[in-house]
């Protein structure tokens, strides 16, 4: 691991506890501009579990404290009972194609956060996928948090264990397949980040409004990436929230999600060619989250007839 993502791990990777709500709320007391945050779930056919989350941010952070200001659901066609649920639940419910008319929106999920910058207003924006179970308002006071108390962070990323069935930690499968490897070899500056696919996230929407969005699966990857080059590591962030529980895809979902994540990454690499043979991976410890890292097996043996060995045997 680079010098520099080492030094960042101890100062910019938090846990959601270190800034309890009470902290938070003084925080924005004190703050004359009064930032205000928004929560936005992107939601396609979540019926079963967009209702729960909805009504704990309304609960926990809007009823009991006011953390948030404004909690809004994209809906992007869904077939089942989604918008009601969620507005039953007390979320704002804003279909996607009612954004930004004129252009014919593509479907995607990355899609749905880029026309979500249109009908929200908050200066902080905190996305939230609509597919947890067993969901904790830490996920967004954690993110949300550091942006709160600290005006030099910009962009910050929930962390957290992704079981898989009874394993722990054996969710995220594109993550460690795909972006982590791209992520390592690539833009090695951002190997120290938990859970880069994540779908919950802070993000000051001054920065926001200045990233270009991929429509699907590449969102939080290309976002990730554009983030490091506009305002560099430092100003970016993570927070351990615990565990997610969500539902997985099946591998034919995972290879589509795999290939947008890769184009993705195929079209920052333009701006220049890196790669750097060590991979980064992360193990919850007692103490947190931590990194081990390993070298990546880049030799490769020339062909066969190359070799003199080899020649000379089949000459013979």
């Amino acid at each position: 691991m680079l010098e520099e993502v080492e030094r960042w791990l101890t100062r910019r990777s938090w846990s959601s506890g270190d800034r309890p709500l009470n902290r938070l709320t003084d925080a924005r007391e004190a703050d004359p501009r009064g930032t205000s945050v928004s929560v936005v779930l992107p939601a396609l056919n979540e019926e079963a579990t967009v209702g729960a989350i909805v009504a704990t941010i309304r609960r926990e952070l809007m009823e009991k404290v006011r953390l948030v200001d404004e909690l809004v659901v994209i809906d992007s066609g869904s077939t089942d009972a989604t918008a009601a649920v969620a507005r039953a639940a007390g979320a704002r419910v804003v279909h996607r194609d009612a954004i930004l008319p004129r252009i014919p929106a593509l479907p995607g999920k990355g899609e749905v956060l880029w026309r979500s910058l249109l009908v929200t207003s908050g200066e902080i924006v905190c996305f939230v996928d609509a597919d947890l179970r067993d969901f904790s308002a830490d996920f967004v006071s954690g993110t949300v948090g550091p942006l709160l108390t600290d005006p030099s962070v910009q962009f910050v990323k929930a962390m957290y264990d992704r079981p898989l069935g009874d394993s722990a930690g054996q969710g995220g499968r594109v993550t460690e397949l795909v972006a982590r490897p791209l992520l390592n070899l690539h833009w090695p500056q951002l190997a120290g980040f938990v859970q880069p696919l994540g779908g919950e996230y802070a993000v000051r929407r001054s920065l926001l409004e200045r990233l270009p969005f991929p429509v699907g699966y590449g969102v939080e990857l290309g976002l990730l990436v554009d983030a490091l080059h506009t305002v560099g590591l430092d100003a970016l962030g993570q927070v351990d929230v615990g565990v997610r529980i969500h539902r997985h895809q099946d591998g034919q979902a995972l290879g589509r999600m795999a290939a947008a994540i890769y184009r993705t990454a195929q079209l920052r690499l333009s701006r220049g060619h890196l790669v750097r043979p060590v991979l980064t991976q992360f193990e919850r410890g007692e103490g947190g989250f931590v990194p081990r890292t390993h070298a990546v097996d880049t030799e490769e043996r020339p062909p066969m007839r190359e070799i003199a060995e080899y020649a000379e045997r089949h000459a013979a």
